[in-house]
């Protein structure tokens, strides 16, 4: 490929994180037109655009499946009688409807994908705001770096864990036994900043319960339904793959999107229309916009190029490669959402283990179910830790972080991202040093 190319892509890519970052317009807005630019230009046709979208089909179907199933119950009231109940649990108390987010959180993100736990409780945290008087905005940005960092306790729980996993065949029980108490610690350390980062909402008391709104639920024998299909859906979530006849879990969110389609029509509770016309398309296209400006970076030989550059970095020193990938794809994966990051990163780092004779040649095989050399085992964890932290760094950073931003905006308030940024860049730093800590004592 031309170099000319590559530098298109380049500037490229960096003209759009500037722009998402100085928020001159808007996030979607600039990686639609950043994407339409590499069209344009002809560093990729639009058929390899396309392409480069279907590569990542399953998140985006997976994303599209839970946001229609969210909102087709919204008329049920269910979200604004759950977020009351939450409230009167914590009993008014900031401190406790902190830690009541990171516990409600934190196990069903071990069974389910962050984005996706992300998609399930965020329209909780609005009326809860409301009803306390806080803005939900800092409640909104807490349950993301919890999602993001419980994605670390099972080799399920994060998107960018699990293509690293899958691509080195680490086991679900070897994952356990390996890696989880490095999520449970990157959890802790979020708890430790809560009371400094979330001080106003730490401090706040409500001193009159009386006074909270006390929704009903609305089409009960409707919720009942719509249980049993989430709960169906839940349950292929973590069973479907291991079936005789496997379901991702891209599919068996689009079946559970149908039926409930199919419920909230036949019972008239909304039309398909309006729930279709309420669901988040600017992530959806944003998340589509980046999959090609990162394919161009991969198809125009950037990313490629990278892996000779830490093969004179590091040598073969794992010690130093496993410290350098934390920070370096920690910091890549603040303002790289980590799915395409890793996706990207897993083949160089193949290829570097390859180049400086620490692994043999057959773990380039798309085939290849063998068990990679111990000893470079330390690197790939360094960079799960580093994809899956470092996107609590900003805005862009991770898929549950745009999702999160997409639920704020329809709630009327915007997640700006100097915002996120007062909050991200002191918990990522504290995450990243601690997970360092944890895997040079553990894989020394």
């Amino acid at each position: 490929m031309e170099n000319w190319q590559a530098l298109v892509s380049i500037i490229t890519f960096i003209s759009v994180i500037i722009l998402i970052m100085t928020e001159w317009i808007h996030l979607t807005i600039a990686a639609l037109l950043g994407a339409l630019f590499l069209v344009f230009t002809n560093v990729m046709t639009l058929d390899d655009a396309i392409g480069y979208i279907s590569k990542s089909h399953g998140t985006l179907a997976l994303f599209f499946g839970v946001m229609v199933l969210v909102r087709s119950f919204t008329p049920t009231k269910v979200f604004d009688y759950l977020a009351t109940q939450m409230v009167i649990l914590a009993k008014g108390e900031g401190k406790r409807l902190l830690l009541g987010i990171v516990a409600i959180t934190t196990p069903i993100c071990a069974v389910l994908p962050n984005a996706t736990t992300v998609m399930l409780i965020a329209p909780i945290i609005p009326p809860i705001a409301e009803d306390i008087g806080i803005n939900f905005v800092p409640l909104l940005i807490l349950l993301v770096f919890v999602a993001n960092s419980a994605g670390l306790l099972t080799l399920v729980g994060d998107p960018a864990t699990f293509i690293v996993g899958d691509a080195i065949n680490i086991s679900f029980i070897d994952y356990l036994q390996r890696l989880s108490l490095g999520g449970a610690i990157a959890i802790i350390t979020v708890i430790v900043t809560l009371p400094f980062l979330f001080r106003k909402i730490w401090n706040t008391k409500l001193e009159n319960m009386e006074e909270l709104p006390h929704p009903q639920i609305n089409h009960p024998r409707v919720l009942a339904l719509g249980a049993v299909i989430v709960a169906l859906v839940l349950l292929f979530f973590v069973i479907g793959e291991e079936l005789p006849i496997p379901i991702s879990p891209a599919a068996v969110a689009l079946l559970g999107a149908a039926l409930a389609l199919l419920l909230a029509h036949h019972s008239r509770i909304d039309t398909v229309n309006n729930i279709l016309s309420d669901i988040d398309w600017s992530t959806l296209i944003f998340f589509m916009s980046i999959f090609v400006l990162i394919g161009g970076l991969e198809k125009t030989g950037v990313i490629g190029g990278l892996s000779g550059i830490l093969a004179v970095i590091l040598g073969k020193n794992i010690l130093l490669g496993s410290v350098f990938l934390v920070f370096f794809v920690g910091i890549l994966s603040s303002v790289i959402p980590n799915i395409p990051l890793v996706v990207a990163m897993v083949p160089l780092l193949k290829q570097y283990v390859v180049n400086v004779n620490l692994a043999p040649s057959e773990i380039l095989e798309p085939t290849f179910s063998g068990q990679f050399p111990p000893e470079v085992l330390p690197l790939f964890y360094a960079m799960m830790f580093g994809a899956t932290l470092g996107g609590n760094g900003t805005l862009v950073g991770a898929s549950s972080n745009i999702v999160a931003a997409g639920v704020s905006e329809q709630y009327g308030k915007r997640i700006s991202f100097k915002t996120f940024l007062h909050y991200g860049i002191p918990v990522m730093l504290l995450q990243l040093i601690t997970s360092t800590i944890y895997l040079v004592i553990k894989f020394r």
